[in-house]
């Protein structure tokens, strides 16, 4: 949905949907749908299979959707590429959750020291723990802004909700920078261990002119 209700002709709300697509000003533009299937990774790399992750849009939203580990306890994690072949980019994050068990028994709103980064280029966790049952995942969505700039760090925000695997809700909340001025030209998603049983990541785009 591109906008919060059809065009109000007529009407008195003021109330008017968004642009449905290409570069104008808050429109949404679909770019890439990838479902997995047992897969080590997830990958968006501009210019190839119809992927844009340039200057085409200030900003891009990756949506994951039900994303189910093949095992259990591991967390859905990412990281970025600078114009290299590795996804390595220099990064310094922040993160932190609140969780509820099923049993309503256990609540917490905390900051999580040792899952942010300073300065590394490791993979940045994305998810708490995630439960490998059938009914188990985790979804969210995460922005990247201006990845095509060779001047200012990229950055980026990531909000998520996993299913843990002792029955707990847990709210991620997660932000940071990629300390480069090269571009970011690739993004991939990937499971601490093992693989991405099922679930999908869509790309959008979203313009400003």
């Amino acid at each position: 949905m591109t906008g919060i209700i059809a065009q109000n002709v007529g009407r008195t709300s003021g109330l008017i949907k968004a642009a449905s697509g290409g570069t104008s000003t808050g429109a949404w533009t679909k770019i890439k749908e990838i479902t997995a299937s047992g897969d080590g990774d997830i990958t968006f790399v501009d210019g190839t299979d119809d992927v844009v992750l340039d200057g085409t849009y200030p900003i891009y939203v990756f949506k994951f959707i039900n994303i189910h580990p093949e095992t259990d306890s591991v967390f859905f994690q990412v990281n970025f590429r600078d114009g290299g072949s590795a996804y390595d980019a220099t990064k310094t994050t922040t993160y932190f959750r609140a969780y509820h068990d099923e049993a309503d028994s256990n609540t917490s709103l905390e900051y999580v020291v040792g899952e942010d980064l300073a300065q590394s280029t490791g993979n940045q966790r994305i998810s708490d723990n995630l439960g490998s049952d059938n009914d188990q995942s985790v979804s969210g969505y995460l922005h990247l802004y201006n990845p095509s700039s060779t001047t200012f760090v990229k950055h980026f925000i990531a909000r998520s909700n996993t299913y843990h695997p002792s029955d707990y809700t847990v709210d991620e909340f997660i932000s940071g920078y990629c300390n480069v001025t090269a571009a970011i030209d690739g993004v991939q998603f990937s499971m601490s261990s093992d693989n991405i049983d099922d679930g999908k990541i869509k790309l959008y785009g979203i313009g400003d002119s």
